[in-house]
């Protein structure tokens, strides 16, 4: 009876920011698995476009990948490309350059960024560099992919780029202010550098679940964080300004440096993050195994039975509509002065 009574209790949240729930007391999992179930159309024509056969994983002998390259992974990937195109008003990128003609994608994974900005600007030159031979066999004509990794020490010519793009390569890189420094060595003087990720701590709009330290949100940003200290791979790059602050190390100026909050699921008010925190929904949710797997597995030496008590604990949460599940995009570009070399 005390669990039923809890379970009633109203939730304090901002209404400019939560949109009506329409929950009652009697709501499950299922009720909301029936209501993100609705994106499925949606989603089956992301896939129609970004075509990945097979099981594939990552052959490079030098970065060893923590997250897995099957086509499960790889089609949250798509969804996620998806999500942040609405994100960002169907713009492929923040930083204010005007038709780049040198673009280079570092980390492309299935290249559906580089896929659509060589379709968005058919006379520049795009190539997507990345550890694993995922992407599509058919792209346009002026993008090409090759299997390189961004850790080594970079092959293109200084001064060569017009723009650089990375996203979401946390957990893949040991040495960040190395990626940096590259990417301002090979940009040409007065081009711009981006760089995006996500603070990987799942946050609430529902203050009980905010305020809960034993929270499995809690639980499961500290736990890749230990992962990313013991592999020297920090999971942090996204917090407390890192990006700003490695950008300005580096040398860039004109710094800026944006972050989005990012539902996980339909409860924001807003009709524009709505969309987004379904398609996310999905992405988070069939992603979940793959994200934990190798890092609490082989890193942290848990069982797979454990691994997956905690995949499971994780993605109840997500689906409890209660929960009001959000993480933070973080966003950062720079520009390579004009006298830069």
């Amino acid at each position: 009876m005390a669990a039923a009574a809890a379970a009633a209790e109203p939730i304090q949240v901002d209404h400019d920011v939560v949109g009506d729930l329409n929950v009652d007391d009697n709501e499950s999992i299922r009720d909301a698995e029936t209501l993100y179930g609705s994106t499925q159309s949606v989603t089956a024509s992301i896939y129609d476009y970004r075509d990945v056969h097979g099981r594939l994983y990552q052959a490079s002998k030098t970065t060893e990948y923590i997250f897995p390259v099957d086509e499960q992974h790889l089609q949250g990937y798509d969804l996620a490309h998806e999500y942040m195109l609405i994100l960002f008003s169907n713009k492929l990128y923040l930083a204010p350059i005007s038709n780049p003609q040198t673009i280079l994608d570092i980390g492309t994974g299935t290249g559906n960024w580089a896929i659509d900005i060589a379709t968005e600007s058919p006379s520049a030159s795009v190539i997507g560099t990345d550890i694993s031979a995922v992407q599509p066999t058919f792209a346009p004509p002026n993008v090409s992919f090759q299997i390189d990794d961004a850790q080594l020490d970079w092959t293109f010519q200084p001064n060569h780029f017009d723009f650089i793009h990375c996203r979401f390569l946390y957990g893949g890189i040991n040495d960040w202010a190395k990626l940096y420094r590259q990417a301002y060595t090979h940009l040409k003087p007065g081009g711009w550098f981006q760089h995006v990720e996500f603070d990987i701590e799942t946050l609430s709009e529902n203050p009980k679940v905010q305020n809960d330290q034993d929270h499995v949100f809690k639980t499961w940003c500290r736990l890749f964080w230990a992962v990313g200290d013991k592999t020297g791979r920090t999971m942090r790059i996204g917090r407390d300004g890192t990006m700003k602050k490695l950008m300005k190390e580096q040398g860039f100026t004109e710094v800026v440096h944006k972050s989005y909050r990012v539902p996980i699921g339909a409860w924001a008010k807003d009709r524009k993050l709505k969309q987004v925190g379904l398609l996310n929904w999905h992405y988070i949710d069939q992603s979940l195994d793959g994200f934990a797997v190798y890092p609490m597995g082989q890193v942290l030496g848990w069982s797979r039975e454990e691994v997956s008590e905690l995949v499971n604990r994780m993605r109840r949460a997500i689906r409890d509509v209660r929960s009001l599940s959000y993480y933070t995009v973080k966003v950062v570009y720079g520009r390579k002065p004009e006298e830069g070399r």
